[in-house]
């Protein structure tokens, strides 16, 4: 007879606790069951409602620096880190486009990428945090095909035994047979390719002409999108899984995740921010936790 698995050690941080972060957290931690350890990772500290200063922000840099060190030593199996106020944290010298790429680097993960998932839709970002210029000159084959292999690896864990996903095109009508843009031809499709001969136990599909195949995935023809770019991805996430998405980093050690929405500096202090997001993460957490340890997952 097989012993029990140790209960999950879940970390949180609190963010910007100008913002929502703290009241969020509060009120997810009432509706989750005790199945992990819930651990604060920080302080709270007295700050002004939708009004973020340079303490707040230094607060929530040095949170998160602690909540890498407590995943690199051991201490935590996951981390479900609140919303930052960006601008903030340059200030205080915060030198990373977001917490996607500063976790990556505190745990030494060059092999990385940003995934967002709902209940209705899972999608991963070729490209992340730049200008929708710069996309063309980063977008490349070997990139698709890094990037679809953790996405394949994490809807494995997620409990998908036979991952279905959809490499989508970068260009209106897959670029009409290279008539604007010839990205599909260049580089999705090879990509798609390469997938389909590195992970066989894998569906891959591309490209896929990008204004279907968000809804094609809603509908349950795929378990994921592997986008080109951010907003192309997150504005369909944010359409039908605005409550319930979570923003995870793939690739790292240990899983971090967080709600997919801001400080909303703008209804802080007010007690109506919804904690369904950060209920998902939590969630997610432990049932990607409890997978890698040998259970069953249950999200």
């Amino acid at each position: 007879m097989s012993s029990p698995l140790q209960a999950p050690v879940i970390g949180y941080t609190l963010g910007d606790q100008a913002g929502i972060g703290p009241e969020v957290m509060a009120k997810a931690l009432k509706h989750l069951p005790p199945v992990a350890e819930y651990r604060l990772i920080g302080r709270h500290i007295s700050a002004t409602p939708g009004c973020p200063t340079e303490d707040t922000a230094q607060t929530a840099l040095e949170h998160l620096e602690l909540a890498a060190e407590a995943m690199k030593e051991g201490h935590i199996d996951a981390v479900v880190t609140a919303p930052v106020y960006k601008e903030g944290l340059h200030k205080v010298g915060f030198s990373f486009p977001g917490q996607t790429e500063f976790f990556a680097d505190r745990l030494g993960s060059r092999n990385y990428a940003m995934c967002l998932t709902g209940k209705k839709l899972t999608v991963a970002l070729g490209t992340i945090h730049t200008a929708l210029a710069d996309v063309p000159k980063l977008l490349t084959c070997d990139e698709l095909v890094r990037i679809g292999l953790l996405l394949a690896q994490f809807l494995q864990r997620s409990g998908k035994k036979t991952p279905r996903i959809a490499l989508a095109g970068v260009n209106p009508h897959n670029g009409e047979n290279g008539a604007f843009g010839d990205e599909e031809a260049r580089i999705v499709s090879p990509a798609a390719e390469q997938l389909r001969r590195l992970i066989p136990y894998a569906r891959i599909s591309g490209p896929c002409v990008p204004d279907c195949v968000y809804r094609d995935a809603v509908q349950g023809l795929y378990d994921a999108v592997l986008a080109p770019y951010h907003d192309q991805a997150l504005i369909p996430l944010k359409l039908v899984d605005f409550d319930t998405a979570v923003n995870t980093t793939l690739g790292l050690p240990k899983l971090r995740v967080s709600p997919d929405h801001g400080t909303a500096f703008n209804i802080a202090g007010k007690g109506i921010a919804s904690p369904k997001s950060t209920i998902c993460a939590f969630e997610l957490a432990y049932a990607y936790t409890l997978s890698e340890r040998g259970g069953s997952p249950t999200r």
